[in-house]
């Protein structure tokens, strides 16, 4: 794909005669009439022509010296996926027993069983004889689950106050990789391999000389991003046209569709919890987050936008009745454009128009919101209508528009951020990662957050209460260690988990059937009544 764009961007510039193409001049004077019929090999030069062009441009060959070598690295990077692709494909078909052809068949579950069974007989990881679950994800998910716990106590710098705009919410793929090299994976970082801490990240007499060497990374970071810039934006803007570009013109209202955030993926997701088990979570409550941000509208709005539908909507089938009568008009200039945009802000306006036969019921649908997803503040309680409820959830259940616009400022905010925003919190990062780091024989170091130890890390307000001894700054916020012992517990039956965070699920469980005990009758739920009506009829 890189290839493809790279290629046929450099023809589309020097290898196009668009005078020819655009019927500003005419073809041949000599041998062809004025109104000949143009075809697409006439509006291509010859290939020396073509070849002097690209010559003679210097900063063209100075790009595409630059994607060639951009290019090369990523082809590097493939091949050494790839062997690790290869390398794990055999340790399924030789050690787990599972072939290629029956791998659809088997769930995660079926493969950890395996890899448990395969430790006892011959064992992989020599400190240890035995190998939980949570040991299993903790080796797959652990800088990952780092990410998780940094968003959680809103260390990342992601979260801005910005003059007239408010509150903003910026995580990017290019932050996001950004960061991941600076804390994870460049040779500043603060772990020197994918398993283990450097030694003096553990020291407390050492914070401030690494927190000094790591906001000094960030800015030559954030200065060669800025450096960069013009050749990284203008691939996004590339990729973004060839991209989306044909599908809005087949669906121009995709743009309106909505998308879980890339801020959203880190906030909602708990401790170990893999990447498929975290999209079909929120693949299901895509569809009740979608009700509820729609059942927002603006009367103001809605007006504006059906005279706004009605008059391009008028205009649009006049020109379709007069292009079925006479198809000649379709060789007018730019009518074909004209259509094209007029379709676009009839689709635009009818997005704004609410449904006249929906029921507003914001906290019912907030409610469905929350049984999926599992975390939302907590100052969203008995507040789901109001509009600064609906401008939070925004951020993290995005406009599709919104998040290929956030991709392509990527390249000028992200050098702002990490230059600006990163360096004050340098030392608080490194003390959370000597703070809340455990090393675990046969592991390595991990975030102590994705033990799922409510003892030193749970919140009293979460049905810990008897159970933790962590103090505030020890907790993890909205209840994420406990949510997150749920979760796992749930998904792994044969997990043995330790005392404590026994005790609590014992606990947990003793109040729901205490609730269920005392909960109305199925009869009583269903009787006739505004709620449950409103309930069934959005069930509909």
């Amino acid at each position: 794909q890189f290839l493809f764009v790279v290629t046929f961007s450099t023809f589309l510039l020097c290898c196009v005669d668009y005078d020819v193409l655009f019927a500003t001049r005419p073809l041949n004077h000599s041998h062809v009439p004025e109104r000949a019929k143009v075809t697409l090999p006439d509006a291509v030069l010859p290939a020396p022509q073509c070849a002097r062009r690209l010559r003679g441009s210097g900063w063209l060959l100075f790009l595409l010296v630059l994607a060639g070598t951009v290019w090369l690295c990523r082809l590097v990077t493939a091949l050494r996926r790839l062997v690790g692709y290869w390398e794990i494909r055999s340790f399924y078909i030789r050690a787990l027993g599972i072939p290629a052809e029956e791998l659809c068949n088997h769930s995660w579950q079926s493969v950890q069983a395996r890899l448990l069974a395969l430790q006892r007989r011959q064992p992989l990881c020599v400190p240890r004889r035995e190998l939980t679950e949570l040991d299993i994800h903790h080796r797959i998910l652990r800088f990952r689950n780092y990410t998780v716990a940094m968003v959680n106590k809103s260390l990342l710098p992601v979260r801005f106050r910005l003059p007239l705009l408010g509150p903003v919410v910026f995580l990017t793929r290019g932050l996001q990789f950004n960061l991941e090299l600076l804390l994870f994976r460049g040779p500043a970082a603060l772990f020197q391999n994918t398993w283990s801490l450097r030694p003096q990240v553990k020291r407390a007499g050492a914070r401030r000389a690494l927190a000094r060497g790591l906001a000094r990374a960030a800015v030559l970071l954030g200065v060669a991003n800025l450096a960069l810039c013009p050749c990284v934006l203008g691939w996004r803007l590339l990729l973004a046209f060839f991209s989306y570009a044909e599908g809005l013109k087949r669906a121009p209202g995709s743009l309106g569709a909505r998308r879980w955030s890339l801020y959203a993926r880190h906030y909602l997701r708990h401790f170990n919890e893999l990447g498929h088990e975290l999209q079909a979570r929120l693949g299901r409550g895509h569809a009740p987050a979608t009700r509820y941000m729609d059942s927002f509208s603006s009367p103001l709005l809605a007006v504006l936008a059906r005279h706004v539908g009605f008059f391009a909507g008028s205009v649009l089938a006049v020109l379709i009745v007069l292009t079925v009568y006479d198809e000649d008009v379709l060789t007018v200039q730019h009518i074909l454009t004209a259509i094209t945009l007029l379709g676009l802000v009839v689709t635009v306006a009818r997005s704004f128009i609410p449904d006249e036969h929906a029921v507003w019921c914001p906290e019912q649908l907030l409610q469905r919101v929350l049984a999926h997803v599992h975390y939302l503040p907590e100052h969203w309680q008995g507040r789901a209508g109001r509009a600064e409820t609906r401008a939070e959830m925004a951020q993290l259940f995005q406009y599709k528009a919104v998040f290929i616009l956030e991709e392509l400022l990527s390249p000028l905010v992200t050098p702002l951020i990490l230059i600006f925003a990163f360096p004050p919190r340098a030392l608080d990062i490194v003390d959370f990662f000597r703070n809340f780091t455990v090393e675990v024989a046969g592991v390595g170091d991990i975030c102590s957050f994705a033990q799922l130890d409510v003892r030193h890390h749970g919140n009293p307000q979460w049905l810990s209460e008897g159970h933790t001894e962590a103090p505030p700054e020890r907790q993890a916020e909205h209840g994420k260690t406990e949510l997150s012992l749920m979760r796992f517990a749930l998904s792994n039956p044969r997990w043995r988990p330790p005392p404590p965070a026994r005790r609590f699920l014992g606990h947990l469980q003793a109040q729901v059937t205490r609730d269920a005990a005392t909960a109305p009758a199925p009869r009583h739920l269903l009787a006739e009544g505004p709620l449950p009506a409103s309930l069934l009829s959005e069930d509909s």
